[in-house]
């Protein structure tokens, strides 16, 4: 039975990660080969999924990861992130600072794509929680949940998006409804969740943050340091206002819609960073910089084979045909559509590890019910969508950015983020059902 030999390959995961101490990606190859021998794959075939996998998760990350762990180590090694870090914590004082990481990563979670926005404000993170003398976690939970949750339910993120489109729902009415949700949910999860791990002593990784003393006498204002570390925001905010403002095929479009791509706003603000925090007033050479940028790639190498791996394990899944039998098994039932679909969503969002598969393969099977019963689309694409961020499995790559960035344990790890999604995703099938009492 499908749904065995996931079990049986996440089982595995965990004993060669936590018993034998094997690395994470060693692991996750050797499992994702299990799984697929379990499904009755061709040997060759799981190779190729494998590859596969790897190739098309790194082509998506790969860059975003390489060009963000520099722009971010450029800032912090310029005393920017230290210059944001100690702004916002002359502001809301250093007990509030869990409420500065909170809104500032909701609002660059509203237009970022998730990977985007975490390799960002990570650096941030790192500094607030050394300039503020508090332990990580109490600024980590907020930042995790604000992406997160902004990601799950609020358009023109993919998931939300997608979901619309299939089920033929208002965007705008969907993001309405998303930030009724959105919202209570941030601060539920971000900052009264992080509560709960007040005494998690967890250090962070020495690689990923600068401890230099600054002189802050010479390093960018604020306004510099916020401007800067924000532009690959205002980028990719102008690349969307142009694609669904401008004409299609008007070279202004395609000049400004380029810029707006994650990976050329990535690569235009670090070159603009590299001036601002080396170049100009010779704060340092270029050979300095170059030492920033080596040793910035270096430290993310790990990670992004770790990554990769997880890629791996998700599209051997999903070339076994899970995705599909969980269609099949779920189609006869005979619940509330809304509940119907969340329960689908949770169940393949489990077994193949990706949100974007999940909302799809839910989407296509709730399109006739949605049509049938008449009920309310918009909400229909919240029902799904909340479930897409459940359990944060070992399969999906949310998992694994989390371990490595906040330095966790697999143990931790399922404790904190894959705990937290899981909630958020009851949270949201009970929003639904409540807002669905009021509207439908």
């Amino acid at each position: 039975m499908p749904l065995i030999a996931l079990a049986l390959g996440i089982v595995i995961l965990f004993v060669l990660v936590i018993v034998f101490k094997l690395n994470a990606f060693l692991s996750l190859i050797i499992s994702a080969i299990i799984v697929g021998l379990f499904q009755g794959m061709d040997p060759l075939a799981i190779v190729t999924s494998i590859e596969t996998g790897l190739g098309g998760t790194l082509g998506h990350l790969a860059i975003i990861i390489g060009l963000g762990a520099i722009f971010g180590k450029i800032i912090s090694e310029g005393g920017g992130a230290n210059r944001i870090a100690s702004t916002l914590i002359q502001m809301f004082g250093q007990k509030k600072v869990d409420w500065a990481i909170c809104i500032a990563s909701f609002l660059m979670g509203i237009i970022l794509f998730y990977e985007v926005s975490y390799i960002l404000i990570i650096p941030i993170v790192y500094t607030v929680a050394v300039e503020a003398k508090v332990k990580l976690m109490k600024v980590g939970i907020p930042f995790l949940a604000a992406i997160s949750i902004t990601h799950v339910f609020l358009p023109p993120h993919p998931g939300p998006t997608a979901i619309s489109a299939a089920l033929r729902a208002n965007l705008g009415v969907v993001l309405g409804y998303g930030f009724i949700l959105a919202i209570p949910a941030t601060y539920i999860f971000g900052i009264l969740f992080a509560k709960l791990y007040k005494n998690w002593d967890i250090e962070i990784p020495n690689h990923l943050v600068s401890k230099k003393e600054f002189n802050m006498n010479e390093v960018p204002s604020f306004a510099t340091s916020v401007l800067t570390t924000l532009l690959p925001v205002i980028l990719i905010l102008i690349g969307v206002i142009a694609d669904f403002s401008l004409p299609e095929n008007s070279v202004l479009t395609k000049i400004l819609t380029f810029i707006g791509n994650a990976d050329m706003a990535l690569l235009i603000s670090l070159l603009i960073a590299v001036y601002v925090f080396g170049l100009h007033k010779k704060r340092k050479t270029m050979s300095q910089l170059m030492k920033t940028v080596e040793a910035a790639l270096v430290s993310m190498g790990g990670i992004i084979f770790i990554l990769g791996g997880g890629g791996a394990f998700k599209q051997v899944i999903l070339d076994s045909g899970m995705a599909e039998y969980i269609a099949d098994f779920t189609s006869g039932w005979s619940i509330s559509p809304f509940v119907l679909a969340w329960i689908i969503a949770l169940i393949i969002r489990l077994a193949v590890g990706s949100a974007t598969v999940t909302v799809l393969t839910t989407a296509g099977i709730m399109l006739p019910i949605v049509e049938a019963t008449g009920v309310n689309p918009e909400l229909m694409v919240l029902a799904i969508g909340s479930a897409s961020i459940a359990w944060a499995p070992p399969s999906d790559v949310s998992f694994w950015m989390t371990k490595e960035y906040f330095n966790l344990t697999v143990g931790q790890t399922i404790k904190s983020v894959s705990f937290m999604y899981t909630l958020v995703a009851i949270y949201g099938i009970l929003g639904v059902l409540v807002l669905n009492m009021f509207i439908g």
